[in-house]
């Protein structure tokens, strides 16, 4: 198999698989949310298959991370894709009157966990090679085997949302804040940008959490108001009422 099962390996694919589940939390909560607006049916489709493709991504990360973190403005592109995810999942989705349609409800679901996961996965890569020391074969068994672990995350997260909604707008604030990151360690610019302004970072990431959820929120208010002005009007009611 090219590999010894030696107590080095066990210890090696213990820690990564622990450094995985650590930071696997925010990835976790991004696949409950995705997958919070399908039918019951399709919700376990959609953590299963966006969770093995996030995990294949990762381990492609994890197998060329030295030259992805020296690609300049690729965090830029990947901050504000990362904003913009986060903004559809505070704003929601509409159902329409015969509900969630199944299909392209549950591609989307998948897309949007799968996109995520790219952009947030840079800085996992780092610390899941580092614990590997250079052995692939440790990386992807590592990998592979927290699958189930997040995906058991994803779902409890998901009933948790159920019962509190104010997670959307936590998530949704985590994942502003993780773009502000993101955005302030770009190659290109990050060493220009704390010359400018020493705590360039920490504002980004404060000033992208809030924009999410203001953004989020907006969209929401005008999607309902929106909605709300092309409801049918009851001429019945009202000749009753007059």
């Amino acid at each position: 198999m090219g590999f010894e099962l030696t107590p080095a390996f066990w210890s090696g694919l213990t820690q990564i698989i622990l450094v995985n589940i650590i930071l696997s939390g925010d990835n976790a909560l991004v696949i409950a949310l995705a997958c919070r607006n399908l039918e019951k049916k399709h919700q376990r489709p959609a953590i299963i298959i966006g969770s093995g493709g996030a995990i294949l991504l990762r381990i492609l990360f994890v197998l060329i991370v030295d030259y992805l973190l020296s690609v300049p403005f690729l965090k830029l592109v990947g901050g504000m894709l990362l904003l913009w995810i986060g903004v559809k999942l505070v704003q929601g989705e509409e159902e329409g009157e015969d509900g969630v349609k199944a299909a392209s409800s549950l591609s989307s679901a998948i897309r949007t966990i799968i996109i995520a996961d790219a952009v947030m996965s840079l800085d996992n890569a780092i610390a899941i090679a580092a614990a590997a020391k250079g052995d692939t074969t440790l990386m992807v068994l590592g990998l592979i085997i927290s699958i189930p672990l997040i995906v058991f995350g994803a779902t409890l997260i998901m009933a948790l949302l159920n019962r509190f909604p104010i997670i959307v707008v936590a998530g949704g604030a985590l994942l502003g804040w993780i773009a502000g990151e993101v955005l302030a360690t770009d190659p290109g610019y990050a060493a220009k940008l704390t010359a400018i302004t020493p705590h360039a970072k920490t504002i980004l990431e404060v000033g992208c959490a809030v924009l999410v959820v203001a953004v989020g929120y907006f969209l929401q208010h005008r999607a309902k108001q929106k909605h709300k002005a092309h409801d049918p009007v009851d001429l019945a009611t009202d000749k009753g009422k007059e």
